[in-house]
């Protein structure tokens, strides 16, 4: 606990990210081109560097969150950046979502100058920064991973160890398919029930309120793989029963999206798609709406 922290980027993310590091063992140096966001935390007992390159030359752990990857390769690689004065060792922890391929290259890169990079993208939002409650899936070897886990420890509550680097990157990306792909979902929710002369913000807090109850999606990512199951298996009966209430409730919704005139395309795709991506194949139910 004895290394220092850097932190480049304290936006909506990496300041309440950044936040939680103040008063680290070790202590904690910040960057940002914007004065207004270092000085809260130069007065909260941070150092400041005025670069990238100057954030470089003064910690050995260096967390960055900026928004894309082009800024990321910039504060990294560019004339200013970290690469610049990085010493061998330095720990390069990128928690942007930016491209597997990008985190890739970078990576390469870096230890081409005995900098060792992971990527550490986030999930939870600033509400999780905040209370110290964020996901992270870190893409690296071992070594580094050990290294980062005690300050990322400050604002998450899970840090998954992914995989090789760019395994955090794809495991970010495809959790936030789950994320807005349910987004879209529940929009055609909203379409339908407003077609049915239904409060939409009433079934909002119906949605969250059972949500936070069941766990949504997340509560049938349990198996260790994708493939069908097979006879005797334990999920057979456990997930064959979450299809046929799905089919279920999916055509009931897609006869009544058709009484309404409302198109419900992704609930058709799902009445579809469901048992076969839960491994069960296709029920009944759907085989009798489809027919």
């Amino acid at each position: 606990m004895s290394e220092r922290i850097g932190f480049l980027g304290l936006g909506n993310m990496g300041a309440p990210m950044a936040e939680r590091l103040l008063g680290w063992p070790g202590g904690l140096v910040v960057c940002d081109v914007r004065r207004e966001a270092v000085v809260r935390f130069t007065a909260g007992g941070a150092s400041a560097a005025a670069s990238a390159a100057e954030l470089g030359e003064q910690a050995t752990i260096i967390s960055i969150t900026v928004v894309n990857d082009d800024q990321v390769l910039e504060v990294v690689t560019g004339p200013a950046g970290v690469l610049r004065t990085a010493a061998p060792g330095t720990v390069v922890a990128v928690h942007s979502t930016i491209s597997d391929s990008t985190a890739e290259d970078l990576a390469t890169t870096c230890a081409e100058h005995g900098v060792e990079l992971v990527d550490a993208p986030v999930s939870g939002g600033a509400p999780g920064a905040t209370r110290g409650t964020l996901a992270v899936m870190v893409g690296g070897n071992a070594a580094a991973f050990e290294r980062v886990r005690e300050p990322f420890g400050r604002f998450a509550d899970l840090i998954v160890h992914a995989g090789p680097i760019g395994a955090g990157t794809r495991m970010k990306l495809a959790r936030n398919l789950l994320h807005f792909v349910s987004f879209a979902a529940a929009t055609e929710a909203q379409r339908l029930a407003e077609a049915a002369g239904l409060d939409i913000t009433a079934l909002g807090k119906v949605v969250r309120h059972s949500d936070a109850v069941t766990g949504g999606p997340g509560a049938i990512m349990l198996r260790d793989s994708t493939a069908p199951i097979a006879d005797g298996d334990a999920w057979l009966a456990i997930l064959r029963h979450v299809r046929d209430l799905g089919e279920k409730d999916l055509g009931l919704a897609l006869e009544l999206g058709q009484r309404l005139g409302t198109a419900l395309p992704l609930a058709e795709l799902a009445l579809d798609r469901l048992g076969p991506g839960l491994g069960v194949g296709t029920g009944t139910s759907s085989e009798r709406l489809s027919s």
